[in-house]
């Protein structure tokens, strides 16, 4: 008897899952210092009633961040876009490190199978990038491949997986790792405005790393000694809003002689609306339904874009219950943040072999960017 088209597309599914890249470990790090929201009002003086509120409503209970230094008299120095850059650099090289190291303990490797090294970053610019820095710091072979990602913003994570899940299927059964670092505090600017003060409310510091590698030939589920725990990462998408391209922007300010990130209040609305079609465009040829996705880890954008992300495809709380526990614990981490929550996610032990995930992340562009993955 002929099998029915759905069982023949989840089967097809399952094929394509066994010689899929797979995520085999992962591992994050913040900074040692971390501040509530209250605590940053009380930083620096803010008394405005409309900027305490956006930090008192904005679903965040504290972030890891390395403030300027303090002045004799308490206040906080005004950093020049300089000294911003030199933060960016040491305290990513910091973080980056801690979390390449998790992910390889994590993976069970160790730096010397590390064949491929992708770097993401939008909270500042260095040539050499961190992909050469960290290869010299932590002496990782002189040969490896590597990439650097910088200034694509809060999507970039899935960007930068797209072409790092490339080079390991090109390469079955060696090692890459992909390493968002995001020093936030490097991109701030204190100057009491509106615009800034929603930024300053939102970011917070940190850095994830991911260890992928495709099977050297196709795995069986439950067999001893293979990678079956982490997903293998089935397909990608990517929808761009060119309507809303200036809605998520790093540009220069001259008033302050830094650059300053600028965040429409229209964002939450316009990623929640287009969030069904980019779906829509992840799933098309599949025969999966959004019902066949039991598991979501959907990047800590903000609360009012996580609502509205929610309501568009129909989640539940329990749906992005990691997602809001990010947002919660470390504030908007930008590229890096989809990878605490699945972080979570593995460690909740609740995912079956067999079950289907959806990765998405969004930024500027307008992007909303997405992956299949399933255990």
């Amino acid at each position: 008897m002929e099998k029915p088209l759905r069982h023949k597309v989840h089967e097809a599914l399952g094929k394509a899952a066994a010689i899929a890249p797979r995520v085999t470990g992962v591992g994050t790090a913040v900074p040692p210092t971390t501040y509530t929201q209250q605590e940053m009002l009380n930083e620096f003086g803010i008394t405005d009633p409309r900027i305490r509120s956006i930090f008192l409503n904005s679903a965040i209970e504290q972030r890891g961040l390395t403030l300027p230094p303090k002045l004799p008299d308490g206040s906080r120095a005004v950093e020049t876009q300089g000294e911003l850059l030199a933060k960016h650099v040491r305290n990513g090289l910091g973080m980056g490190r801690e979390a390449i190291e998790a992910c390889l303990k994590d993976a069970g490797a160790t730096l010397a199978d590390v064949r491929y090294l992708c770097c993401v970053t939008s909270t500042g610019f260095v040539t050499p990038g961190f992909s050469a820095l960290l290869i010299k710091e932590l002496g990782i072979d002189r040969h490896c491949s590597r990439l650097d990602v910088v200034g694509m913003g809060c999507n970039a994570g899935l960007n930068a997986l797209t072409a790092v899940s490339g080079w390991t299927s090109a390469h079955p059964g060696e090692l890459a790792l992909m390493v968002c670092i995001e020093a936030c505090s490097a991109a701030y600017v204190f100057d009491g405005t509106m615009r800034s003060s929603v930024v300053n409310s939102l970011f917070g510091d940190g850095a994830a790393a991911v260890a992928l590698r495709a099977p050297a030939r196709p795995e069986v589920p439950g067999e001893t000694g293979s990678a079956c725990s982490g997903p293998g990462l089935l397909r990608f998408s990517s929808c761009i809003i060119p309507e809303a391209s200036a809605a998520m922007r790093y540009d220069w300010d001259e008033a302050q002689g830094k650059f300053s990130f600028f965040l429409d209040p229209e964002v939450p609305y316009v990623v929640g609306a287009n969030a069904e079609t980019a779906l829509e465009k992840l799933l098309d040829g599949t025969g999966l339904h959004s019902s066949d996705i039991s598991h979501w880890v959907v990047h800590s954008g903000g609360k009012k874009v996580i609502d509205s992300v929610r309501a568009n495809l129909g989640l539940s709380r329990h749906d992005v219950r990691h997602t809001t526990g990010v947002l919660r614990d470390h504030g908007n981490i930008s590229s890096g943040s989809f990878l605490f929550s699945y972080e979570r996610l593995r460690d909740e032990g609740c995912v079956r072999p067999g079950e289907f995930g959806v990765l998405m992340t969004m930024g500027p562009g307008s992007t909303i960017e997405m992956a299949l993955v399933r255990w």
